[in-house]
């Protein structure tokens, strides 16, 4: 299905801009510029909160009026080394100028004005084991329920081994029923390693009235608006992926497909 699965429409500047209009959602907004050493872009924030991601590479930010200086340390995303982020409140503007080649993820959702700007890690984040056997992965917590730095955002980076399953049991976040369950759209970045590698992912309801697999490939996203969502690495591939979720309530509460509920732990 189309719509779930973007390809980034270039390989320099903007290559993503996920909207709620274009998405067909209300929350998560999700950009990724590709920048060579020197070049600079800017931005504002709008009604938005935002935090930038510097996913490889350097460069020296401004936003929010101060001058955050060189932000940025992996060049090649599956060192797996602490991401550089920087948040932003709503009304803010902000510049970025590559330093080096680099990759930069713009991650957005409504802003209510409640946290300041500030930088996010490295420090404070570490990468950690999830799951066991073909369900390992590891995650660098960037923002989510436990950091306190955002109104409604909640963004993760999960490395994924080669020849195992991520985002799985299989789980929804599709309803706004706090404690139960929590409305949550959701954006994957994807990465692979080797580039020219595939992962896959699946996007399903439990009545099946959404039912999408798609291979996907170095660079993709795709938009998660309801259902379950599971990825699997090939063996040979290594997958990275970049999680946003946004919803009514900063709260990240799923429930398990049926078939593998027995499984979650």
């Amino acid at each position: 299905m189309p719509y779930l699965l973007k390809r980034p429409f270039g390989t320099h500047g903007k290559v993503h801009q996920i909207t709620p209009e274009s998405a067909g959602w209300r929350y998560v907004g999700f950009d990724l510029w590709r920048l060579r050493a020197g070049e600079t872009v800017s931005d504002i924030t709008g009604t938005d909160e935002v935090i930038l991601v510097m996913v490889e590479g350097k460069a020296a930010l401004q936003g929010a009026g101060q001058d955050w200086g060189e932000l940025g340390d992996r060049m090649n995303v599956f060192e797996k080394t602490p991401p550089h982020c920087l948040y932003l409140p709503d009304g803010s503007d902000w510049s970025a100028t590559a330093t080096t080649d680099c990759v930069i993820a713009v991650c957005k959702a409504p802003g209510q004005g409640g946290h300041p700007a500030r930088r996010i890690g490295p420090e404070g984040i570490t990468l950690t084991q999830r799951g066991e056997g073909s369900n390992t992965r590891y995650i660098n917590n960037i923002a989510m329920e436990a950091e306190d730095y955002c109104d409604a955002l909640l963004v993760t980076e999960v490395f994924t081994p080669a020849g195992n399953w991520s985002s799985y049991p299989s789980h929804r976040h599709d309803e706004d029923d706090f404690p139960r369950i929590t409305y949550l759209e959701e954006t994957y970045y994807h990465r692979l390693n080797p580039a020219d590698g595939f992962g896959i992912q699946r996007v399903y309801t439990d009545d099946l009235q959404l039912n999408e697999t798609m291979a996907v490939h170095d660079g993709d996203v795709v938009c998660v608006p309801r259902g379950h969502h599971p990825c699997g690495a090939p063996h040979g591939f290594e997958m990275y992926y970049l999680n946003v979720m946004a919803g009514p309530l900063r709260k990240w509460r799923f429930v398990a497909a049926p078939p593998v509920e027995h499984l979650m732990r």
